[in-house]
């Protein structure tokens, strides 16, 4: 054989092993054909990352747990398709930094199907073009940030709390209707979390209704400046959009300080439980704050979503202190099964984010899901809670309303009730 016929040889076999080699990929990235990442004939596995520590962890370290727990019971019985979900729960201790390390960790290393509620507007939000070149799922993240709802730029992308600015609208229609001529003002979190909240209130309010504004960032314990500012303005009305250690401190501030307004406070900041245990003595000071929530109410023994996730918990979840938090990982757990079953038995990544744009999801929220092809924002309303004798309560109706300039309105229809089992089934 020629030293030409001998270099045809080897390039047609070099060819044709890199055909053979691409017909047997095991990977597009998506998971459209041979092995999806994540998924065998038996498991699935889907990771997080969460403030298991750090300045989030009071309250938020709850959620995962209990989102583990929820599909401990779902695997119990039967799985999904035959499945058994596995959660890979990482600690971001809610630092940005941490949260790209792990999230690189589990897509990278653990080969994770999706990641599933990762809790965070500043942690989060460096993740997503990372999701997004590995084509990750990135399902029902834990914020109500505006941007997890871009579908034309992050179409993997979903959120599952109503984004900051839908409940910036709903507390400031409760100071419009119900505190009227009251002085406002407004602390937030230094990032989209404050900034949407903002936004929200104004567009109820006006853009000068606000007599004083302040951030904090959560680095920093120390909100004597910003609550002493809210005192010399003669503030009567504060609005939070704080997470609970920054709620907790805000109070207990205003309380050294001698500063008694009334504290309206963001859902994803306003759970009793976990703020009445940070305050410990002091927990009397809650008493009369507003809050808002979209989930059943913690306390509310006749409702049988709360039945549900309470034996769930005492039964997978080593009976851990129930509260708000508890509650939504477990309806976290229970919307993510719903979706892996429409998805079908032939499970990709291109069909589980398909499958919740399809919408029509019902389950224990007060208010309507609105996943589409192009809404990916969650949930989309909220009804109030009063502290009142130590118990957190819903009062009045529930609201729905959008990110524009659409009306705070009234949401009528009431929320399913749970399958007998607390699995739900295919539809």
């Amino acid at each position: 054989m020629t030293r030409t016929a001998r270099r045809g040889l080897a390039l047609a076999t070099a060819i044709t092993l890199l055909v053979t080699s691409a017909a047997c990929s095991t990977d597009d990235g998506g998971g459209s054909r041979g092995t999806v990442p994540g998924v065998t004939d038996t498991e699935i596995v889907v990771g997080t990352h969460m403030p298991l520590t750090g300045p989030a962890s009071a309250g938020y370290s709850k959620i995962a747990p209990a989102t583990k727990a929820y599909f401990d019971h779902v695997n119990a019985n039967g799985g999904v398709h035959g499945r058994k979900i596995t959660y890979k729960i990482m600690d971001d201790g809610y630092n940005p930094a941490n949260t790209q390390q792990v999230v690189r960790q589990l897509v990278l290393q653990d080969k994770v199907f999706a990641i599933l509620n990762g809790l965070g507007t500043p942690t989060h939000t460096g993740v997503l073009d990372f999701l997004k070149s590995n084509r990750v799922p990135d399902l029902f993240v834990a914020s109500g940030s505006r941007s997890w709802d871009q579908p034309d730029r992050y179409p993997g992308t979903f959120g599952f709390n109503p984004d900051y600015t839908v409940e910036g609208k709903i507390l400031a229609h409760h100071v419009k209707t119900s505190l009227p001529g009251r002085k406002v003002c407004f602390l937030g979190q230094d990032d989209d979390f404050g900034r949407d909240s903002l936004v929200g209130v104004e567009k109820v309010l006006g853009a000068g209704a606000v007599a004083a504004k302040q951030t904090y960032v959560t680095s920093n314990t120390n909100v004597a400046p910003q609550i002493g500012a809210f005192k010399a303005a003669g503030c009567q009305v504060v609005i939070l959009a704080t997470v609970p250690g920054f709620t907790a401190l805000a109070v207990g501030t205003a309380a050294r300080l001698k500063f008694q307004p009334q504290w309206l406070v963001s859902n994803v900041g306003a759970d009793h439980p976990t703020l009445a245990k940070q305050l410990g003595a002091n927990a009397g000071l809650l008493e009369g704050m507003v809050g808002a929530n979209y989930l059943p109410m913690q306390n509310d023994a006749a409702d049988p979503w709360i039945q549900l996730f309470t034996k769930v918990n005492k039964e997978y979840n080593g009976g851990a202190p129930f509260d708000g938090n508890t509650v939504y990982g477990m309806a976290v757990g229970y919307l993510f099964v719903q979706v892996l079953l429409a998805a079908g038995k032939d499970l990709t990544r291109e069909a589980v984010t398909e499958a919740v744009a399809k919408g029509g999801y019902q389950g224990p929220g007060l208010a309507p899901l609105r996943y589409s092809d192009t809404d990916h924002s969650g949930y989309g309303g909220q009804r109030l809670t009063r502290v009142s004798g130590g118990t957190q309560a819903y009062f009045g109706p529930t609201y729905e309303t959008d990110e524009g300039d659409g009306p705070v309105r009234e949401h009528s229809a009431a929320p399913v009730a749970p399958p007998a089992n607390g699995v739900p089934t295919a539809s």
